[in-house]
């Protein structure tokens, strides 16, 4: 039979339901405690405790100076007395040896009562926090055990304690004491009173968690949470798609009749719940996120200096439903789908048009194109500020007039914001470079090369735009298999590798060699006036390099016969080739590109009699000068 320390022992473990090893630690750890306060012991001597549970016998062991006489029993000890635990204990040495004092049963159980609660309590609080960090984000159930000004005590299981403040609490909702309640555990944090567990009915993933537990399709994956947008208590909207074709995401949300719906919306204390299925396309998903209002058309503009902006346009019937009471639904709209949205009837959307095609110049294209819509516009919109009424034809004609400007302006933007997204990313992952070169010059196996260009892939930057957005397009073209792309791939690695480098790669000119050259040519071609006063000295430095070129001697040649120019000494020619070699030294040394190459040519002036070395040279991109001697 049990004695009764077993017995008491197994029934800590069952109250507190804590593991075996962890009571067992906090009561060695106390039999320690109460050991050192009995003698008045160090807290920097070695001291073990071991309980047998069988028996419930406590022993203490003490590490001990191994001396000739003792002199002090707490922390020294005879050789013979340590060589009965350590057979090679020697003078001098420090062994642990059996140091239960006669009467420690009774005084350890009124020593260490208050060290082995302390202990059960922080195991208990440890236990606690490393359980419900696991189910952090997750719902838990619980009974309200008291209700203060400040929120709601919610019992839980492993004896915790959690925490619901008024602001978690749905708006309208009353408790009473032992309601059961479930909540979202929105935070856990660790204190030294225990973990305090914050719990929390209005965050919108205990939305997203009851989803998951109602509707089986979302829990197996088949249907996505794509995003929520939730007012607590009033209303709320959840985007939802399928990953496999044939299933309706809404209809397996909502269920049979609503069931499904119906069962959240009780427990969210009768909030409403908008399901929209998701588009990838960013006007489709704002039109039903807009809903239960009908749409007459969404035009978006990324380009806006406030973010993305999208204009929602709806009948003039519809804009208080759209808007919704306090701007509710066009604030969840815009949470759901992150677009800044814009909601106009369609009376207002059509002055705003008609009003951008006659002032603002970049319209006047359209303007000019729509010169007998405008008119029939400015017809029916006086006739809709004078209060008559319009027929649904006339509303027919206003919406398809807005719905079409507002389209070409887009179509417009579109282009332009495409191309800049896609430079951007073309750009940080192949040099700069690289992206106008011939797909059969990149340095691809010819055969590639080839394939990729019958495909319509001209340029190494078309190439990399696939490869970033869709590389299965790749794969798919005939003749292109898995060793072919292994090829394409690596060689958008040694691309990316280039980029990195440069980008790494310090500039290589500075701005003193820039200026140099700049002066040069301003010399060189006579615009002295446009030297700036930082230039001048510069230029008188150029200047006098120019006067100590070698010239052709003009007395070499004069007064020579045509038959003897022709047997001039070869220094002569050799003289004006230094001259142009000269020439294209400063070109080459100042900005490529801005002046042309010069020519030196040897001519006969048959008037004057004499041979002249001449020179001309292209100014600004345009036809050759005049020859200047």
């Amino acid at each position: 039979m049990k004695n009764e320390f077993t017995l008491a022992f197994n029934e800590v473990l069952e109250e507190k339901q804590l593991p075996k090893d962890i009571i067992l630690k906090a009561l060695e750890s106390a039999m320690v405690s109460a050991y050192r306060r009995s003698i008045n012991g160090s807290t920097a001597q070695l001291v073990e405790a071991k309980v047998d549970i069988e028996t419930g016998k406590v022993t203490i062991f003490a590490e001990k100076e191994v001396v000739e006489e003792v002199q002090d029993d707490r922390t020294e000890v005879s050789l013979e007395v340590a060589r009965k635990f350590d057979p090679e204990a020697e003078i001098g040495g420090m062994v642990l040896v059996e140091s239960t004092p006669k009467d420690f049963g009774r005084v350890a159980a009124q020593t260490a009562r208050q060290v082995i609660q302390q202990r059960i309590r922080d195991a208990e609080h440890q236990s606690q926090l490393s359980f419900f960090e696991k189910q952090l984000g997750e719902i838990v159930s619980g009974l309200v055990q008291a209700i203060t000004s400040q929120g709601l005590t919610i019992g839980m299981e492993m004896k915790a304690e959690g925490t619901m403040p008024r602001k978690e609490m749905i708006p309208g909702e009353r408790f009473r004491i032992h309601d059961r309640v479930r909540a979202l555990i929105a935070e856990v944090k660790e204190t030294p009173r225990g973990p305090q567990i914050i719990l929390s009915r209005t965050h919108r993933n205990f939305l997203r968690r009851l989803l998951e537990n109602e509707v089986p399709e979302i829990y197996h994956g088949i249907v996505e949470i794509r995003s929520i947008a939730r007012e607590p208590g009033q209303r709320a909207k959840v985007a939802v798609s399928t990953t496999q074709s044939g299933i309706d995401p809404v209809g397996a949300c909502v269920g049979l009749r609503g069931v499904r719906i119906q069962t959240i919306v009780r427990e969210l204390h009768d909030e409403k719940i908008d399901v929209i299925e998701w588009n990838a396309d960013p006007a489709v998903f704002i039109a039903k996120a807009i809903s239960p209002a009908r749409v007459t058309g969404v035009y978006l503009n990324e380009t806006s200096a406030s973010g993305k902006t999208a204009t929602v346009v709806v009948p003039e019937d519809q804009l208080s439903l759209a808007i919704g009471r306090d701007g509710q639904n066009a604030r969840l709209a815009a949470k759901l789908t992150g677009w800044r949205i814009d909601i106009k009837s369609l009376p207002e959307a059509a002055t705003e048009v008609l009003g951008k095609l006659t002032s603002d110049p970049e319209y006047m294209p359209l303007a000019e194109a729509e010169t007998e819509n405008i008119a029939r516009m400015e017809e029916l919109l006086a006739k809709k500020a004078e209060g008559r009424p319009l027929n649904p034809e006339d509303y027919d004609f206003i919406g398809r007039f807005v719905d079409r400007i507002e389209k070409k302006v887009s179509q417009k933007q579109a282009p332009l914001i495409e191309k800049e997204k896609a430079s951007a990313e073309i750009l940080e992952v192949i040099p700069a470079s690289s992206v106008e070169v011939n797909i059969l010059d990149s340095g691809l196996p010819e055969h590639i090369a080839f394939i990729l260009q019958e495909a319509g892939l001209e340029t190494v930057g078309h190439l990399a735009t696939i490869m970033l957005k869709q590389p299965d397009d790749i794969l798919r073209l005939q003749g292109i298999g898995p060793k072919a792309m292994a090829e394409i791939n690596r060689f958008m690695e040694n691309l990316k590798a280039q980029r990195e480098a440069e980008a790494a790669a310090p500039a290589p000119v500075e701005a003193a060699e820039v200026e140099e050259p700049a002066a040069a040519e301003l010399v060189e071609s006579g615009e002295k006036a446009a030297l700036t006063p930082e230039l001048e000295t510069e230029a008188a430095e150029v200047e006098a390099g120019l006067e100590q070129r070698p010239s052709v001697e003009t007395e070499e040649i004069e007064g020579k016969s045509l038959e003897e120019i022709f047997t001039l000494k070869p220094d002569v020619f050799e003289a004006a080739k230094f001259i142009d070699a000269v020439d294209d030294d400063t070109v080459e040394g100042g900005k490529k590109g801005k002046k042309g190459k010069k020519f030196v040519e040897i001519t006969y002036d048959p008037d004057r009699d004499v041979t002249i070395a001449k020179k001309k040279h292209k100014r600004g991109g345009m036809d050759w000068a005049d020859w200047d001697e």
